[in-house]
């Protein structure tokens, strides 16, 4: 008889604190997942109003009901889906004032900010960090396309002699358009 009563006793503190676990694990549960008081407040209720030991029904409930996402995903997938979208559509905001345009404007219509140049060959409009215009393929007027370092230099030096001779060509006709502002002839130097 005294095993008995012993284990009727282990047995109801053991319900008792499944009970008690169960409901702190649904307040934190639920906390996580909304700010809305009274959603917290029925999320508890309906764990707390099962008879201790048998609150299965109620998790159940609980779980059915409960928002699939917790704030904090919430957010950060909401922070994704800001990120893609701006990807996706980076002239979707002024660069000024941060309000949506529309891919057809060529000022903001809130703070007057060009946020797009139109090409000179077809008129099309240009994103300012486009290098050519894709539409016709003219290079922008300003745009500098970065180049690798031995392409450049080649392209610097053409082919040998012709690049000296251009290079001395060159220095001589400055020689003589300073000579010819100063006074002095060429030759009298």
């Amino acid at each position: 008889m005294e095993y008995v009563v012993l284990g009727g006793f282990v047995g109801g503190i053991w319900a008792f604190l499944l009970w008690l676990s169960i409901i702190v694990w649904v307040y934190r549960d639920i906390r996580d997942r909304s700010q809305d008081l009274a959603l917290q407040v029925l999320a508890i209720f309906v764990v707390l109003m099962f008879f201790p030991g048998f609150n299965i029904p109620g998790l159940l409930i609980y779980l059915m009901l409960r928002p699939h996402e917790t704030a904090d995903e919430a957010y950060a997938r909401s922070l994704e889906e800001e990120a893609l979208l701006r990807e996706i559509g980076d002239e979707g905001t002024c660069p000024s004032c941060r309000r949506f345009v529309e891919r057809g404007w060529r000022f903001c219509p809130f703070c007057e900010t060009q946020i797009r140049d139109i090409c000179v060959d077809c008129g099309h409009l240009l994103s300012f960090n486009w290098v050519a215009c894709p539409n016709c393929g003219r290079q922008r007027k300003g745009a500098t396309i970065a180049q690798e370092p031995g392409a450049a230099r080649a392209a610097a030096r053409g082919s040998g002699s012709q690049w000296n001779a251009r290079t001395t060509a060159a220095q001589g006709d400055e020689e003589k358009e300073q000579a010819t502002t100063e006074g002095v002839t060429p030759h009298q130097h």
